[in-house]
């Protein structure tokens, strides 16, 4: 009798436990359904071998792209001011990478920042823009990287902030790497992630803009965006690939030859200064190097008119 009780408050357990999962599988579909109702796109799309990109199109003058980091959208740029002023003087092209925001990402890629690269590529030509000045952040410096080694023809220069640039060891990759398992990973991205999310983004928030405040522009960010199911799984595949795409570009930057000012924030903790943006600025000849005193991470917030500046300024040296 007893081993029957046990077993049935076993099945009871296992019964609650899946109720539970799929239950916050629903809520956090239909969140991410008013999500996309409350921020619907704001720009265009274009269909690219199979990939459906969304961009945004603003301003008039000599071209530039910009490349959203890891986690976030194109609207990194916009709140952050650093689309507007760049837009004043230039025909700026900001896209949603692959996966993020509104653009998709099919699984039968492996979305290395060689790949993405080419695509971003394929669809600036595909728009008849190029050679632009490219303007990676964080994760989109390796894409601005891969860029401009494979794809010179699109890349007149390059403006890379807060960039991974090495191999270093990083002990967060393993455990935010995991919602990009296949299964596994579908099954945390559409219950227990977005709520974790949720709990650790203020925390995460503040590392990311430490030393400084967190900025209060980035009250305007579509937070809820970032933790649908679908960018959850982007991220985190971003992440996975991050220390083995440095690696790889890390051979080829005495490649490059074309005007780059790589700017960094002063006490950044999550790209560290010393193992990233002193190192690349001796690996790619006539470099330039920035460094944002009593800034972070995300100093574009604080800075956008330096971004801008340094836009101009490359700009000029590529033509």
């Amino acid at each position: 009798m007893t081993t029957a009780i046990n077993t049935n408050k076993g099945w009871i357990t296992i019964g609650a436990g899946a109720a539970a999962l799929v239950g916050t599988a629903w809520f956090n579909h239909m969140n991410s359904k008013r999500v996309e109702t409350q921020c619907p796109p704001t720009g265009e799309f274009i269909e690219v071998d199979g990939v459906r990109l969304h961009y945004v199109d603003r301003g008039v003058g000599p071209p530039v792209v910009l490349l959203h980091g890891n986690g976030v959208m194109l609207q990194d740029w916009e709140v952050s001011g650093v689309l507007g002023l760049a837009a004043e003087h230039h025909r700026v092209i900001a896209f949603d990478r692959p996966g993020f925001g509104y653009s998709s990402r099919p699984r039968s890629s492996a979305w290395t920042p060689a790949a993405q690269a080419n695509l971003i590529a394929a669809a600036l030509k595909q728009i008849g823009v190029g050679p632009a000045v490219v303007v990676g952040h964080s994760w989109g410096t390796m894409v601005a990287l891969a860029l401009a080694l494979d794809n010179a023809d699109v890349s007149a220069g390059l403006v890379l902030l807060s960039g991974y640039y090495y191999g270093s060891a990083r002990p967060d990759v393993l455990p935010a790497s995991v919602p990009a398992v296949p299964l596994l990973g579908d099954v945390l991205a559409r219950t227990v992630a977005p709520l974790a999310g949720l709990l650790m983004g203020p925390s995460a928030l503040k590392v990311s803009f430490s030393p400084a405040p967190v900025s209060e522009k980035f009250a305007d960010f579509p937070v809820a965006m970032a933790l649908r199911p679908g960018q959850i799984r982007a991220t985190a595949a971003d992440t996975a690939m991050m220390i083995p795409g440095a690696i790889a570009l890390s051979r080829r930057y005495g490649e490059l030859n074309l005007p780059v000012i790589i700017m960094a924030g002063e006490g950044d903790q999550i790209a560290h200064v010393d193992k990233h943006a002193r190192k690349l600025v001796n690996d790619i000849a006539g470099a330039e190097l920035r460094i944002i005193p009593e800034q972070g991470h995300l100093f574009h917030y604080a800075v956008p008119e330096q971004v801008a500046a340094a836009i101009e300024e490359v700009g000029d040296r590529a033509t």
